[in-house]
C-alpha cells in the first residue's frame, strides 16, 4: 500500500510538472512609479524574443504621445485596437478577440491595472490578461506598486493620494516571473523636469505631490519588497510541491557587473539592496572570450578596472566567471551560490545586437525562476 501511495504521489507531482510547462506564462514588470522604464523593458525584451524566433505583438502598449517610447516599437506588429462608444465619445480598448485570432506566442500588455469601458466583457485589463493566458498566449505585462490592492491604504497614507485603479495580489500568483524595474529618485525626478514622464504643465505639481523625494524612496522600497515575497513565495510553494522540507534561505545578492562605464550605478543599487536585506553580495563579472586578456577593448578594460575598484569598496566579494556567453556565467554562478536576489543593468541595444547575442536578462529568466530580478535603466531616455 506504502508502494502504491509513493507512486500516485510520484505520478502526480510528474502532472503538475506536465501542466506548469503547457500553460502559458506571464511575465510581470513593477515600477515604484510612472516612468522608471517599464514599458522600455518590456519592448526591449519583445524584440529580443524576436530575435530567436518567436512570434510577438503589441496586444497594448501606451506610449503617451513620447517620440522615444514610440520608437521602440521599431517593427513590432501592433494589434489594432478596439473602438468603443460610450456617452457620445469614441474610446479605444485593447482587442483581445483579435489578438486570439491572431494567436501570437507572445502579447505585450501595457496598463494592467487599466479599467475599461464599461459595457466591455471584462471590467479590468488583468482579466483580459488572464482570458489571453487561457487562450494559450504567454504575456508580459506591467505595473506600479501603488496599485497593487493590498499596498492601497499603505500608498494613501505615505502620499496622500488614494490609487482607484487596483490588481489584486493573487494576480501575482499566477505570474511566472516578476521583475522590478528601477531607477534613483533624482533620476526619476529628473526626467519628470525634462518633461519626459508628464506634459510640461503636470511637472512642478507633481514634483510637489506624488513625486516627491520621501514617496519615490518609500515606493521603491515597497516595490523591492513586493518582489522579494512573490519570489519567497514562490520557492516556498516550490518545495512544498516536490515533498522538500521548509529552508531558512539566506539572502544573497548579486549584481551582474560589466565593462560599460555605466555599471557604477548598478554596483551602488547593489550595495544599497544587500544593505537593506543585511546580506552577502557579490559583483560578477563574465569573461567572455572577447573580453579576454589581449583583446578586450582598452576602454572596456579601463572602465571594468574601476567597476572593480568600486564594487570591492562597496563591499562586494568580486567574482570573475569564464564563459562563452554572460547568461551561461550568470546562471552557472546564481544556482551555485544559492543567490536569491540578482540585479541587472540594461542599456539599449541596437536591432542587430539582438538578433546575434538576444537577451541576457530573458535567458537568465528561463534558467533561473527562484531568485528576484531587478533592472536598472542605464540610459536617460524615456521610458514609460
Amino acid at each position: 500500500m506504502a508502494v502504491e501511495m509513493n507512486a500516485n504521489a510520484h505520478a502526480d507531482k510528474v502532472l503538475a510538472r506536465l501542466k506548469d510547462q503547457a500553460r502559458a506564462r506571464l511575465r510581470i514588470y513593477i515600477g515604484a512609479a510612472p516612468g522608471v522604464g517599464k514599458t522600455y523593458e518590456m519592448l526591449q525584451e519583445a524584440h529580443a524574443l524576436r530575435a530567436r524566433g518567436l512570434d510577438v505583438v503589441a496586444g497594448l502598449v501606451e506610449t503617451y504621445g513620447r517620440p522615444d517610447t514610440q520608437a521602440q516599437l521599431k517593427d513590432l506588429e501592433v494589434i489594432p485596437r478596439r473602438v468603443v462608444g460610450y456617452r457620445g465619445a469614441k474610446l479605444e480598448e485593447m482587442d483581445v478577440d483579435a489578438i486570439i485570432t491572431r494567436r501570437p506566442q507572445v502579447a505585450v500588455v501595457d496598463e494592467l491595472a487599466h479599467t475599461n469601458v464599461p459595457g466591455s466583457r471584462h471590467e479590468k485589463r488583468y482579466e483580459d490578461v488572464l482570458e489571453l493566458l487561457n487562450a494559450g498566449i504567454h504575456v508580459m505585462t506591467a505595473v506600479n506598486i501603488q496599485h497593487l490592492e493590498t499596498l492601497n491604504d499603505a500608498v494613501a497614507k505615505v502620499t496622500g493620494v488614494r490609487v482607484r485603479e487596483t490588481v489584486p495580489d493573487t494576480f501575482l500568483d499566477r505570474a511566472d516571473e516578476v521583475i522590478n524595474v528601477d531607477v534613483t529618485v533624482e533620476e526619476l525626478r529628473t526626467r519628470l523636469r525634462q518633461g519626459k514622464v508628464y506634459k510640461p504643465e503636470k511637472v512642478e505639481q507633481a514634483l510637489s505631490n506624488f513625486f516627491r523625494k520621501g514617496n519615490l524612496s518609500t515606493l521603491r522600497e515597497l516595490a523591492l519588497r513586493a518582489v522579494a515575497d512573490e519570489v519567497g513565495e514562490k520557492a516556498a510553494s516550490y518545495r512544498a510541491r516536490e515533498g522538500l522540507e521548509p529552508a531558512l534561505i539566506p539572502e544573497r545578492v548579486m549584481v551582474c557587473m560589466s565593462s560599460n562605464a555605466l555599471a557604477p550605478r548598478v554596483l551602488r543599487t547593489g550595495a544599497r539592496i544587500a544593505g537593506r536585506l543585511g546580506a552577502k553580495w557579490y559583483a560578477v563579472y563574465v569573461e567572455t572570450p572577447r573580453e579576454r586578456p589581449g583583446k578586450i577593448d582598452p576602454n572596456d578594460s579601463d572602465a571594468l578596472q574601476q567597476n572593480i575598484k568600486l564594487a570591492e569598496s562597496l563591499g562586494a566579494t568580486v567574482v570573475k566567471v569564464k564563459a562563452d556567453r554572460p547568461a551561461e556565467g550568470l546562471v552557472a554562478f546564481a544556482q551555485r551560490e544559492g543567490i536569491t536576489h540578482v540585479i541587472f543593468g540594461q542599456s539599449a541595444r541596437t536591432r542587430w545586437e539582438l538578433l546575434w547575442r538576444g537577451s541576457t536578462i530573458d535567458k537568465f529568466l528561463t534558467t533561473v525562476r527562484d531568485a528576484a530580478v531587478q533592472v536598472v535603466p542605464l540610459e536617460e531616455e524615456s521610458r514609460v
